[in-house]
Protein backbone atom coordinates (compact mmCIF):
# COMPACT_ATOMS: atom_id res chain seq x y z
CA UNK A 1 0.00 0.00 0.00
CA UNK A 2 1.71 3.38 -1.28
CA UNK A 3 1.48 5.66 1.90
CA UNK A 4 2.71 9.52 1.00
CA UNK A 5 3.49 11.69 4.37
CA UNK A 6 3.84 15.37 3.74
CA UNK A 7 5.96 17.61 6.63
CA UNK A 8 7.17 21.05 7.26
CA UNK A 9 3.97 23.27 6.65
CA UNK A 10 3.76 26.95 8.87
CA UNK A 11 3.37 30.13 9.26
CA UNK A 12 6.44 32.45 7.76
CA UNK A 13 6.04 36.22 6.89
CA UNK A 14 6.95 37.26 3.46
CA UNK A 15 10.02 36.72 2.00
CA UNK A 16 11.22 33.85 4.47
CA UNK A 17 11.89 30.57 3.61
CA UNK A 18 10.46 26.79 4.59
CA UNK A 19 10.96 22.68 3.20
CA UNK A 20 8.05 20.50 2.70
CA UNK A 21 9.09 17.18 2.89
CA UNK A 22 6.88 13.85 1.40
CA UNK A 23 7.99 10.29 3.09
CA UNK A 24 6.98 7.55 0.69
CA UNK A 25 6.08 4.08 1.56
CA UNK A 26 5.49 1.16 -0.45
CA UNK A 27 6.41 3.06 -3.35
CA UNK A 28 8.40 2.79 -6.34
CA UNK A 29 9.64 4.91 -8.71
CA UNK A 30 9.42 2.84 -11.94
CA UNK A 31 9.76 5.65 -14.38
CA UNK A 32 7.15 8.17 -13.14
CA UNK A 33 7.17 11.05 -11.59
CA UNK A 34 6.62 13.06 -8.15
CA UNK A 35 5.37 15.89 -7.73
CA UNK A 36 4.05 18.92 -5.57
CA UNK A 37 0.60 20.72 -5.60
CA UNK A 38 -1.18 23.50 -4.07
CA UNK A 39 -4.32 24.22 -3.59
CA UNK A 40 -6.59 27.77 -2.04
CA UNK A 41 -9.91 26.84 -0.82
CA UNK A 42 -12.69 28.06 -3.85
CA UNK A 43 -9.36 27.58 -6.57
CA UNK A 44 -8.47 24.89 -8.63
CA UNK A 45 -5.30 22.79 -8.10
CA UNK A 46 -2.39 24.19 -9.27
CA UNK A 47 0.69 21.97 -10.43
CA UNK A 48 3.76 23.80 -8.87
CA UNK A 49 6.86 21.64 -9.41
CA UNK A 50 7.30 17.81 -10.45
CA UNK A 51 10.46 15.43 -10.95
CA UNK A 52 11.20 12.48 -12.55
CA UNK A 53 13.38 10.05 -10.30
CA UNK A 54 14.71 8.52 -13.71
CA UNK A 55 16.89 11.08 -14.88
CA UNK A 56 16.34 13.90 -11.80
CA UNK A 57 14.87 16.09 -14.68
CA UNK A 58 12.51 18.77 -12.74
CA UNK A 59 9.64 20.73 -14.27
CA UNK A 60 8.38 24.01 -12.57
CA UNK A 61 5.10 26.28 -12.75
CA UNK A 62 5.70 29.88 -13.80
CA UNK A 63 4.21 31.25 -10.43
CA UNK A 64 7.30 29.56 -8.30
CA UNK A 65 10.28 29.13 -10.42
CA UNK A 66 13.17 30.38 -9.61
CA UNK A 67 11.83 30.79 -5.84
CA UNK A 68 11.18 26.54 -5.31
CA UNK A 69 12.70 24.04 -5.33
CA UNK A 70 12.18 20.39 -5.89
CA UNK A 71 14.15 17.22 -4.73
CA UNK A 72 13.98 13.73 -4.39
CA UNK A 73 16.11 11.64 -2.15
CA UNK A 74 16.04 7.99 -3.71
CA UNK A 75 17.60 6.57 -0.35
CA UNK A 76 15.06 7.91 2.09
CA UNK A 77 12.47 7.27 -0.63
CA UNK A 78 11.11 11.10 0.33
CA UNK A 79 10.73 14.28 -2.09
CA UNK A 80 11.00 18.10 -0.79
CA UNK A 81 10.52 21.17 -1.51
CA UNK A 82 12.53 23.83 -0.90
CA UNK A 83 10.53 27.19 -1.10
CA UNK A 84 12.19 30.87 -0.49
CA UNK A 85 11.25 33.99 -1.02
CA UNK A 86 7.79 33.21 0.12
CA UNK A 87 4.85 35.79 -1.08
CA UNK A 88 1.43 35.49 0.70
CA UNK A 89 -0.23 34.23 -2.33
CA UNK A 90 2.06 31.03 -1.62
CA UNK A 91 -0.28 31.17 0.89
CA UNK A 92 -2.38 27.19 0.62
CA UNK A 93 -2.31 23.76 1.48
CA UNK A 94 0.55 21.77 -0.35
CA UNK A 95 0.39 18.39 -1.41
CA UNK A 96 2.37 16.05 -2.62
CA UNK A 97 1.84 12.95 -5.02
CA UNK A 98 3.27 9.85 -7.12
CA UNK A 99 3.33 7.76 -10.38
CA UNK A 100 2.62 10.63 -12.56
CA UNK A 101 3.18 11.39 -16.17
CA UNK A 102 3.91 14.76 -17.21
CA UNK A 103 2.89 15.30 -20.55
CA UNK A 104 4.46 18.50 -22.35
CA UNK A 105 5.72 19.63 -19.09
CA UNK A 106 2.30 20.45 -17.74
CA UNK A 107 2.29 19.45 -14.36
CA UNK A 108 -1.63 17.44 -13.85
CA UNK A 109 -2.86 16.73 -11.21
CA UNK A 110 -4.98 14.42 -13.03
CA UNK A 111 -2.19 12.07 -14.64
CA UNK A 112 -0.84 11.47 -10.84
CA UNK A 113 -2.11 8.43 -9.42
CA UNK A 114 -1.05 8.89 -5.54
CA UNK A 115 -1.87 11.71 -2.82
CA UNK A 116 -0.66 12.90 0.29
CA UNK A 117 -3.25 14.73 2.98
CA UNK A 118 -1.25 17.77 3.19
CA UNK A 119 0.32 20.48 5.32
CA UNK A 120 -0.79 23.91 4.88
CA UNK A 121 1.65 26.58 4.72
CA UNK A 122 0.55 30.00 5.61
CA UNK A 123 2.51 33.19 4.33
CA UNK A 124 1.57 36.89 6.29
CA UNK A 125 2.72 40.34 4.50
Amino acid sequence: QVRLVESGGGSVQAGGSLRLSCAASGYTHSGYAMGWFRQIPGKEREGIAAIYAANGRTYYADSVKGRFTISLDDAKNTLYLQMNSLKPEDTAAYYCAAAGILFDGRIDGEFFRYWGQGTQVSVSS
